[in-house]
């Protein structure tokens, strides 16, 4: 008897040892960069803040997530100044499977709207980069609040030096007042870290 109960218990450890392992090995990693900080405010318009909009999306992309196999992590917790190569560092060491480099857009023309998104031009990281950056594209586009727009390679520095896949996310123009509302309000920084979750998963 005593001797089943030692078969059993060591059974258990194996199997929950094999299940944590599996449960560990497929765990998605997503690193969520906040753009800008402390000094760098990013697109500053009627006192709003594009630091400000892409913490709080941030912030409630993380705690959306329900998931058991997906990790978000924030690069910037906070209102403070990071540089571009302390980003990639913790980036590289973090080895992620993907990076998402939020931002909010802003141009002279105020009719100019939309999401869209920029991706690495390394041959590497580049084809699967773009895949996951239309669908994040599609998927904020399909509320009916963001026009969707193109999806380019950029020379930007944390595009050019992660070793992972990654993008850089406009998730509107603060300049247009249709945009501004929605990606200012909380349904709308909801319903956008919502779908950001939904897209890469």
């Amino acid at each position: 008897m005593k001797t089943n109960i030692k078969i059993l218990v060591v059974l258990s450890f194996v199997l929950f040892g094999l299940f944590a392992f599996k449960s560990l090995e497929t765990k998605k990693v997503i690193v969520i960069d906040a753009g800008h900080g402390g000094d760098d405010l990013g697109a500053n318009i009627e006192g709003l803040q594009e630091k400000i909009i892409t913490e709080t999306i941030a912030r409630k992309i993380k705690s959306q997530n329900k998931g058991g196999n997906l990790e978000i992590v924030l690069l910037r917790e906070g209102d403070h100044f990071m540089e571009l190569s302390e980003r990639v560092s913790i980036i590289n060491n973090l080895k992620p499977n993907l990076v998402i480099s939020l931002h909010v857009n802003s141009n002279s023309n105020i009719k100019a709207n939309g999401v869209g998104a920029y991706v690495p031009s390394n041959k590497k990281l580049y084809d699967q980069s773009k895949e996951i950056a239309e669908i994040v594209v599609d998927k904020l586009a399909s509320t009916g609040n963001l026009k969707k727009r193109n999806i380019s390679e950029a020379p930007f520095y944390i595009l050019k030096n992660s070793n992972f896949p990654a993008m850089t996310l406009e998730v509107g123009y603060l300049s247009n007042q249709n945009d501004r509302n929605y990606i200012t309000s909380e349904k709308g920084q909801d319903e956008i870290a919502a779908k950001i979750l939904e897209a890469v998963k």
